[in-house]
């Protein structure tokens, strides 16, 4: 970390005059180096992991060549992890040695032997310090003073607010340079990072806002451009019976699709008032929370409901007309639906969950029934038409499992507004594997003041981050159930 310098008038000492880092910036450096790269080979051996598990769960004998291809490469990148390991464990060990020596030689030197010379003044003395980092939990717990400099740099331009906040980018850049080049390559408008602690703080609670997006297949935003580009076979190779003999065999030339998807911007944002930014207490906390929880909703209610791309529109809809709906007739749709994932996926997904209103799953849950399932799924009960999780709550995973084995999420910001009556809502039978979404790993990221609302002696606050998805890469890889018998239910 870099060095601090208390000085006084009579004896200038400037932060400049310090070119190189002094030992414990050095280690902490080599540190970070170090625990990135243990970082990386417990990604790969994770990712290698994974791909082994799906093989195994679709039964397959072997890897495809591209993941064949994809392990080897995982394999060299955890192979040279290890290698950078060891070569950064040799360097910090010799930081360390050096810090040793130069801990013994300063004891030596504060050893004081009495001479005739006057000791100089307490003003005369400059001394040099760890510097902590600007914004940190145990000084700033719930980031109050992190938003109020935001807002008093950008209000009244504060010299000593822009100068914290000028320290912090600066801290952001050593510890997490690569993630900073990311955010750059964006192309979109700059902003501050948010504290990782603050994000790591308030994260739990945006999760509860984004249910869906919370199961689907994650991956890591690419670290340059604005889309996402991937590779879709529309026109797959062919096999005949061979007609006789030295006949010719069937052939099909393969053709793949380029399905481009765009890198999109999830913002929220929230007003705070020059009287909180003069005189308030407690506003970190409705601030962040609201901050990251409109980040949190819009990117969930995107992929459920965004024109052309969005879930909605996107799946193939299977329709359930019925002027007395019951649980016991919708409940062969729910399977319609599935059926039609695994036909359309076969040996490259099933199945997993049922996505749906939290209205939808308390009416099914008040279902009564003389009748159960021919077939249930292992560990649901015979008469029971499937299980709640009771420890469960909004946002916090599966609500519960159907006797078909799919896990029940429930997301409010799936629409009710559906149908000529605009009463209607609608239920979701995907594949997780194949609801791809792209994301910085440490979104929201951040933050910046907008526009002040002069009128209202107010400060705008925008937090946002990006991230990309995907459901479109098999076609009638999503199914939904929708129609008259999805209307507001009577409990």
């Amino acid at each position: 970390m870099p060095h601090r310098v208390t000085h006084h008038t009579q004896l200038p000492i400037h932060r400049k005059d310090f070119g190189m880092p002094g030992i414990d910036d050095l280690i902490a450096s080599i540190e970070v180096e170090q625990e990135a790269a243990k970082k990386r080979r417990t990604k790969c051996g994770k990712e290698i992991e994974l791909i082994l598990a799906k093989a195994q769960q679709d039964g397959r004998s072997a890897l495809s060549a591209e993941e064949d291809e994809r392990v080897a490469e995982l394999f060299a990148a955890r192979d040279q992890a290890a290698a950078d390991i060891e070569g950064i464990g040799n360097k910090l060990a010799n930081a360390n040695k050096i810090k040793t020596e130069e801990m013994e030689r300063a004891a030596a030197q504060r050893e004081v032997a009495p001479t005739q010379t006057r000791a100089p003044a307490y003003d005369r003395v400059a001394r040099v310090g760890t510097e902590e980092r600007t914004y940190r939990p145990d000084t700033d717990r719930r980031g109050k003073q992190f938003l109020m400099d935001i807002s008093r740099q950008f209000l009244f331009q504060d010299v000593e607010a822009a100068g914290r906040l000028s320290r912090h980018m600066a801290e952001e850049r050593i510890e997490r340079a690569e993630y900073m080049a990311r955010a750059v390559g964006t192309g979109a408008f700059a902003g501050l990072t948010v504290p990782q602690y603050l994000t790591d703080l308030y994260a739990p609670a945006t999760a509860a806002l984004r249910p869906f997006a919370d199961v689907c297949n994650r991956h890591e935003l690419p670290e340059q451009g604005m889309s996402v580009n991937i590779s879709r076979i529309t026109t797959a190779s062919s096999a005949e019976i061979q007609a006789a003999e030295n006949a010719a065999v069937s052939e099909t030339n393969m053709d793949d699709t380029l399905l481009t998807v765009p890198v999109q911007t999830a913002a929220g944002q929230q007003t705070v008032s020059r009287q909180a930014i003069d005189r308030g207490t407690g506003i970190e906390d409705v601030t962040m929370q609201d901050l990251f929880n409109r980040v949190a909703t819009k990117l969930d209610a995107t992929l459920l409901n965004q024109a052309t791309t969005g879930l909605t529109n996107v799946a193939t809809a299977l329709a359930y007309t019925d002027g007395t709906p019951t649980g016991a007739e919708m409940y062969p749709k729910i399977l319609g639906a599935a059926a039609g994932v695994e036909a359309a996926l076969l040996a490259m997904g099933r199945p997993t969950h049922a996505v749906m209103h939290s209205r939808r799953w308390y009416w099914l849950s008040s279902q009564m029934s003389s009748t159960w399932p021919l077939i249930n799924w292992s560990g649901v009960p015979v008469q029971a038409s499937g299980t709640a999780d009771s420890a469960s709550s909004y946002g916090s995973g599966p609500r519960g499992v159907l006797p078909c084995g799919l896990e029940v999420i429930v997301d409010n910001n799936i629409a009710t507004n559906y149908g000529t009556g605009t009463n209607e809502d609608e239920l979701y039978v995907v594949p997780a594997s194949e609801c791809h979404l792209w994301e910085d790993p440490n979104a929201p990221l951040f933050i910046r003041a907008e526009q002040a609302a002069a009128a209202n002696l107010g400060v705008l606050l925008v937090a946002y981050s990006y991230f990309a998805y995907t459901f479109g890469r098999y076609a009638n890889g999503m199914q939904k159930v929708g129609g008259t018998g999805l209307v507001t239910p009577a409990f």
